[in-house]
């Protein structure tokens, strides 16, 4: 019980092969078709925890087609891009994207606990290890001298895959640039992986205020008394 409340013991006991889901679901044949191709689109990761929220029989429930691949992801019809917001031409410098004059979306991670099938940062997550101090250093230097930037989005990835210390770190270096305003976390934590939101977590998270967590929900089902818990505890550190 001890093991499944630790976020980072939940991390490393996601479930990232065909061997390991087939244990916890019927695969469908296009689920294991697609698994033969795993890696060559967006690699397949599911917390222990999400995991346990998956249908085993039933292929087309909303939070088995959000986590588990099937054959048609490996399809590209006419038009689709691979970059399809078009973020990578308005990238200064690596892991910052400089879309509008008053705002910066902060890639600080390409690490999340578990990988949705619909990400539309699918050609860049998981294809390296975590997080880049020194993209960081880079991307700080280039907020601090744009006085016009007020708003900083902090993605990847997920940002709260990383440790308190990290994240602790990056923080504080944003809310000493004078012209930083609003300082945004995007994340997906509460809801994949809910142990993350812990007292310590929250405890650092108020030093930083004025803080915005935006937590991102994709359906219904995933509103469990674990997910809305982490979400209230979430709410009171930002």
């Amino acid at each position: 019980d001890d093991d499944w409340h630790d976020w980072q013991l939940q991390l490393r006991n996601r479930i990232t092969s065909l061997k390991k889901l087939g244990k916890l679901i019927d695969l469908s044949d296009s689920e294991q078709q697609a698994m033969a191709f795993n890696g060559a689109t967006l690699p397949l990761a599911i917390t222990p925890y999400y995991a346990s929220l998956i249908s085993p029989d039933d292929p087309k429930q909303p939070l088995r087609r959000t986590m588990v691949p099937t054959l048609n992801e490996l399809l590209v019809s006419q038009g689709e891009e691979h970059d399809p917001l078009g973020e990578d031409n308005h990238s200064p410098v690596p892991g910052l994207v400089h879309r509008y004059p008053d705002r910066v979306l902060f890639l600080v991670t390409d690490y999340c606990s578990s990988y949705c099938r619909y990400c539309t940062r699918s050609r860049m997550v998981g294809r390296r290890k975590g997080h880049n101090p020194a993209r960081w250093q880079k991307a700080i230097a280039y907020i601090a001298a744009n006085p016009n930037i007020r708003d900083v989005l902090l993605s990847g990835g997920d940002p709260l895959t990383m440790a308190d210390e990290q994240l602790d770190w990056l923080l504080g270096r944003l809310r000493q640039i004078p012209h930083v305003e609003m300082i945004r976390i995007g994340t997906k934590a509460p809801m994949v992986l809910p142990q993350r939101i812990t007292p310590e977590l929250v405890t650092m998270l108020k030093k930083h205020h004025p803080l915005w967590m935006s937590i991102h929900c994709t359906h219904p089902d995933e509103l469990t008394p674990s997910a809305t818990m982490a979400c209230t505890a979430a709410k009171l550190g930002s």
